[in-house]
Parts: C-alpha cells; structure tokens; sequence
C-alpha cells in the first residue's frame, strides 16, 4: 500500500522549477517529512541513460513519436526503481517534471496525438499520477543568448526550440491545469525565490 504522497513541479523552461523543488523540500525536511529529491527524464540509472539521449544533440534528432515512446519509457523504470518504492516506504515523492510534461512537449508542442500519450501513460504507468502538481507559470523563457550549435554536450536541446514552441508550452501547461482542477495548482513564478516558495507552501499546504 503507497503511503507517501507524490507531487510534481511543472512548467515552461527558465521559470525556476529545479529551485522551487529544493526549496519545498527544504520545507518538507523542516516538518521532519523524509523525501525523496528526482526528475524526469530520469531519475532512475536506466533511465538516465534514456534522459541522455533526449536532452542532448540536435533539435530534430528524434520524431515527436519517438521522443515520446522514449520518455515513457524512462518513466516506466524511474517509477519503478525510484518512485514506488519510495512512497511505499512512506516517504514523499518530489520530482522535476513528470507526465504533463509529455503531453505539454510531445502533445501540444510537436504535436502527438493526445489521446494516443494518455493511452502510453497508462500502459507504461498503470494510469499512476501524482498526489499534486504544481504548474509554475511564467513567461517563455529569454533564449537571447542560448547556444544554438547543434549536437552541443549541453543538456539545452528543448531550450534551444523556437520561440514559438516555448509560447505553445505555457499554454499548454495552463490547459492541463484546467482540466485537472483537483490535481494541478498554478503558481506564479514571479517574484523572489522566497516569494514563489511562499505560495507553493501554502498551496501544499491547502491540499494536505
């Protein structure tokens, strides 16, 4: 029986995501609420090896179907290697980016049907979702001075896609909010970092 809770960080790129999870769990840890810090992709030793392959190189490296299949397949491992056995030991799950990201970047942005990634988010998941995800939402992010030379080391290659792409995701990260009311809260992400972590703080702290 799962006893930890699972929440998620959502969100455009550059509104301050990876910071806002250090800092809740920061906050967690001060309850003496024992957590467990991941990401996606990722999270897990294999599906790490996959989050290589996705974050790195040219920008049209893969087919959006393919990018899709790929980041399910890393989260099939990194649920279980890394997620369920966390929560089963009642611990509390926080992870940088997880489902909604597929549907925001491979539905929305590159176009893969959605029904079709709900029907690989069950089989590759068994339908699991998270306790509460927060959506931080903030302007697209400033890419003026981001690398453009393809097949970079750098773990830029969905930083480095238009302009017009990065405006499709903060839509579509609203969209999915409204259409989980009972499991995604927006957050502004404007303001200090201490600011941002307030309202996150009181938005857990709403829903548990």
């Amino acid at each position: 029986m799962i006893k930890g809770k699972f929440i998620t960080f959502e969100g455009g790129e550059g509104v301050g995501k990876s910071t806002q999870v250090k800092k809740f769990a920061e906050k967690l840890a001060e309850e003496n609420i024992e957590t467990v810090l991941t990401r996606e992709p990722g999270g897990s030793p294999g599906a790490e090896e996959i989050r290589a392959l996705l974050v790195k190189g040219s920008t049209d490296k893969w087919s959006p179907m393919t990018e899709a299949l790929l980041h399910n397949a890393a989260r099939a491992e990194h649920l279980a290697k890394t997620v369920k056995p966390a929560l089963e030991a009642g611990k509390w799950v926080i992870s940088d980016r997880y489902a909604d990201s597929t549907l925001a970047y491979q539905g929305y942005g590159q176009g893969v049907d959605l029904n079709a990634l709900y029907q690989m988010h069950k089989v590759s998941t068994d339908d699991f979702w998270p306790d509460l995800t927060i959506i931080l939402d903030g302007h697209e992010l400033d890419r003026a001075n981001a690398r453009e030379q393809e097949n970079s080391d750098k773990e830029d290659r969905y930083e480095r896609m238009g302009d017009g792409f990065h405006r499709k995701l903060r839509e579509s990260f609203l969209d999915i909010a409204k259409n989980n009311p009972d499991r995604c809260v927006v957050i502004s992400a404007a303001g200090t970092v201490d600011e941002v972590a307030n309202r996150v703080w009181e938005a857990a702290k709403d829903k548990f």
